[in-house]
């Protein structure tokens, strides 16, 4: 597959994703802010949900208005936008005036402007007499979300309105991947990889850890990745024991094993889907005595955890595998993490099962961490959960003994 050919959600996907959240809406209205933000300094990213059941990541204040029981079916979903204001688009961006065009590349039918949603809010609330919150909801410290906001606002005006919890709904669709989900987590895979091979090119004593960062993220960009899909961990000795060691500017001393935490981010922009890839290698090319002995009881928790990953496992049951293997082996308190998380449109995705669900991608990342000794290992795949099996999507990235030291042995430096 060509490289340069960019992989997409197809907007028709995206508008199966809404009709799938709408049936499980009981009837109930529903709304996604995008959220504002961006501009000269900072890039746009929109809220998770909202880019997942619209396609959009370039429309700061945009909102989805889902109101199934509307009578006339072009407004069951309608998408509101920010002004149209020619002056500040010259500095921002041209967005144009709504027409059939503008519908079109958008993918709906019903498009206003942010001025009339809350007529249009309060058109639907009127009918459906409950709102369901698909926002996250958010503990007593934190701004309310802002759905359950304007629906409380709402329940002060409209006598029997009603709110309800729907934070569940949308997580539960990102959760399953589907096909074209899939085939950009597997090219961000493939570019993942390349940039595990640069890495391996320049690693050596002496070198600083950032020289690694930017080997693999200069690959990621040379081979259709925007960028790492997350900051890019480089800990070397005793840094390699820092779980979320970010400062990447050490020198890399012999006999040093390094942790290399990194992925490539792949789609439009700055946003997208991801790898998670994490590979433990021994600076000079050679594992020690002590390395290979701890480093086989990581990656026997790895690969033994990895076959047990099947539809409907609980995640607990995952992290106990790993967990024993390790423990047993008397490692059990240098092992702080848990065995790894869903990924997709984050790096850390929505979880809202207990059990792995048939079309999810997991990352599996066992690791112990010996400070004394300065001396971190962690190795971590990304696996498709299919009922045939796992798929590993990375496990091309070298990971036994044998191939990392005889990659580091047959490159060039």
């Amino acid at each position: 597959m060509d490289q340069h050919e960019l992989l997409e959600i197809p907007q028709e996907e995206f508008a199966a994703r809404r009709e799938q959240l709408s049936q499980s809406l009981n009837g109930a209205t529903a709304v996604v802010f995008a959220g504002k933000g961006g501009g000269l300094h900072d890039d746009f990213h929109p809220d998770l949900n909202f880019q997942y059941l619209t396609g959009l990541i370039d429309e700061p204040g945009a909102i989805l208005l889902l109101n199934p029981e509307d009578p006339n079916p072009a407004r069951r979903e309608m998408l509101f936008l920010e002004p149209h204001l020619p002056e500040l688009e010259r500095w921002d961006g041209w967005r144009g005036p709504i027409d059939a065009e503008l519908r079109k590349k958008m993918g709906f039918k019903a498009l206003m402007r942010t001025s009339a949603f809350p007529q249009m809010l309060l058109n639907a609330c009127k009918v459906s007499l409950q709102g369901m919150c698909l926002h996250p909801i958010a503990n007593h410290e934190q701004p309310l979300g802002p759905d359950l906001e304007a629906f409380q606002k709402l329940q002060q005006r409209l006598p029997g309105f009603s709110i309800k919890d729907g934070s569940r709904l949308v997580p539960l669709q990102r959760a399953v991947k589907s096909a074209a989900e899939r085939a950009m987590i597997e090219r961000s895979a493939e570019i993942t990889s390349k940039g595990f091979a640069a890495i391996l090119d320049v690693l050596e004593p002496g070198v600083n850890e950032f020289d690694i960062q930017e080997a693999a993220e200069h690959a990621y960009r040379s081979n259709g990745s925007r960028g790492p899909f997350y900051g890019t961990i480089v800990g070397s000795g005793f840094n390699a024991t820092i779980l979320h060691y970010r400062s990447n500017n050490a020198r890399v001393e012999d006999g040093d094993l390094v942790v290399i935490d990194s992925g490539a981010r792949y789609g439009k922009g700055p946003c997208g889907y991801g790898s998670d890839v994490t590979r433990t290698y021994p600076a000079n090319g050679r594992f020690s005595d002590r390395q290979k002995e701890v480093y086989s009881i990581v990656l026997d928790s790895m690969e033994t955890t990895i076959a047990a990953v099947k539809p409907g496992i609980a995640y607990s049951e995952l992290d106990s595998i790993s967990r024993k293997i390790i423990t047993d082996a008397g490692f059990g308190d240098y092992y702080p993490h848990g065995i790894g998380h869903p990924i997709g449109l984050e790096v850390h995705d929505v979880q809202p099962e207990t059990v792995v669900p048939e079309g999810a991608i997991i990352t599996i990342e066992p690791g112990i961490y010996l400070p004394e000794e300065k001396m971190g290992i962690r190795i971590e795949d990304d696996i498709l959960v299919t009922a045939d099996g796992p798929v590993n999507l990375t496990g091309n990235i070298p990971k036994t003994i044998e191939d990392i030291e005889a990659a580091m042995a047959n490159r060039a430096l």
